[in-house]
C-alpha cells in the first residue's frame, strides 16, 4: 500500500475536505437524522399557542424527554409538532401547555396513556390536549369562590386571632391589625365586588355573544377595502386610458394640420354666406308653405294636374245673334274639393 507522499496530494486534499464537510454536516443536522436515534417525532392540535415556541422543552412527569420542533397555524388551530425520546407515547396521550418560570417560559407536558402506541403520522386531537388557565376561567372561580366566603365569619376570625395574640411583639401585631382591616375592607366592599364580578362576567357574555357579529363586520371593512381598491386601480386605468387619447388626438391634428386648414377656412366661408343670406332663406322657406298648398290643390284629386289657361281661345265674340265662346277667361267656379278651372 502507498503511503499518502507518494499519493496525488491533490486526491488526498479533495477527499479530506469532503470527509470534513461530511462529519460537519452529520454534527448540525444530527437532531434530524434517524438513524441517531434522536427520538420520534409527533404532533398535536392545541387551541390556542399559550405562548409555546419552537425549543420549548417537552417533558413527563418532571422530566426532559424532547423538545418542541414547530408551532404554527393549521386548519383554525395551533399545531405543535415535538420530538420525544427514550418514552413510550400511548394511543390515548394526553398534551398540555403548562408554566415552567415565572417570566412566563412554557413547556409542553406529556402524559402517556392507552395500550396502543400512537402513530406519528397521526395528530393528537385538541380534545386530548390542554392550554394553559385563561383569565375568563379564573374570574368565573374567583366569583364563585368570593360568593362562598362568610367575611363576617372570617372578619371575627380575624379579630379572635388579634385578641388571642396580644401580648405577642409589636409586629406581630401589627400584622394581624393590617390583616383584620384587610378583611373588614373586603367585607365592607363585599356587595362592590359582587357587582364588579357580575359585570365582568356579563361584559364577557356580550362579547362572547356578539364575536360572529364582529367577524362579519371585520370581514365586510375587508371587502369594502377590496372594493375601493379595484375601484382605484380602475379609475387610475382611465386616466391613464384618457391620457394616451389626447396624447394620439394632438398627434392627429399635428400630423393633418395642413389637410384641415384649407377645411376649416372653406367651413368658414359658406358660414359667413349663409350669414349673410339668412334673411333670403327664412322668406324663401315662408313662401314655401302657399306653393305646397297649391300643388297639393292642384295633384291632389288623382293622378292627373289640374290647371286653368285663359286667353288660348277667343274672346266672347256676339254677331248677328250668333255667340262663341260665351264664357270668356272667367274661370268657372270650383267645386268643393276640387282645383280651379276646367279639366
Amino acid at each position: 500500500m502507498k503511503p499518502l507522499k507518494q499519493r496525488n496530494q491533490a486526491a488526498v486534499g479533495a477527499v479530506t475536505l469532503v470527509l470534513i464537510l461530511l462529519v460537519t454536516a452529520v454534527t448540525y443536522f444530527s437532531d434530524s437524522i434517524p438513524m441517531f436515534g434522536n427520538g420520534t417525532t409527533y404532533s398535536a392540535y392545541f387551541a390556542e399557542a399559550a405562548g409555546l415556541a419552537a425549543d420549548n422543552e417537552v417533558e413527563v412527569a418532571g422530566v426532559k424527554v424532547g423538545q418542541v420542533t414547530s408551532v404554527e397555524l393549521g386548519h383554525k388551530q395551533v399545531l405543535v409538532k415535538f420530538r420525544v425520546k427514550g418514552t413510550r407515547v400511548g394511543d390515548a396521550s394526553t398534551a398540555s401547555i403548562e408554566i415552567k418560570t415565572l417570566l412566563g417560559e412554557k413547556y409542553l407536558a406529556l402524559v402517556p396513556k392507552g395500550g396502543g402506541t400512537q402513530n406519528p403520522d397521526a395528530t393528537i386531537p385538541v380534545n386530548r390536549t390542554r392550554t394553559p388557565f385563561e383569565l375568563q376561567d379564573a374570574f368565573n372561580q374567583l366569583s364563585t369562590t368570593v360568593g362562598d366566603i362568610d367575611t363576617k365569619q372570617l372578619a371575627d376570625s380575624f379579630n379572635a386571632l388579634s385578641d388571642s395574640l396580644k401580648d405577642s411583639p409589636q409586629y406581630l401585631k401589627d400584622t394581624l391589625s393590617g390583616l383584620s382591616s384587610l378583611s373588614q375592607t373586603v367585607s365592607s366592599r363585599d356587595a362592590d365586588l359582587h357587582t364588579l364580578l357580575a359585570n365582568t362576567s356579563a361584559v364577557s357574555k356580550t362579547l362572547s355573544d356578539r364575536n360572529a357579529q364582529l367577524q362579519q363586520v371585520i370581514g365586510d371593512g375587508n371587502l369594502l377595502l377590496s372594493e375601493l381598491q379595484q375601484r382605484r386601480q380602475q379609475i387610475s386605468t382611465l386616466l391613464t386610458g384618457t391620457q394616451q387619447i389626447s396624447q394620439q388626438l394632438s398627434g392627429l391634428v399635428a400630423d393633418n394640420r395642413t389637410q384641415l386648414k384649407p377645411t376649416l377656412d372653406a367651413l368658414g366661408k359658406v358660414t359667413d354666406v349663409l350669414q349673410r343670406n339668412q334673411g333670403n332663406l327664412d322668406r324663401g322657406l315662408a313662401l314655401m308653405a302657399p306653393f305646397a298648398r297649391v300643388g297639393a290643390n292642384a295633384t291632389g284629386n288623382g293622378r292627373w294636374f289640374e290647371g286653368y289657361l285663359c286667353g288660348l281661345l277667343p274672346p266672347t265674340i256676339t254677331a248677328a245673334g250668333l255667340s262663341i265662346n260665351p264664357e270668356g277667361c272667367t274661370p268657372p267656379i270650383a267645386a268643393p274639393n276640387q282645383g280651379v278651372g276646367g279639366r
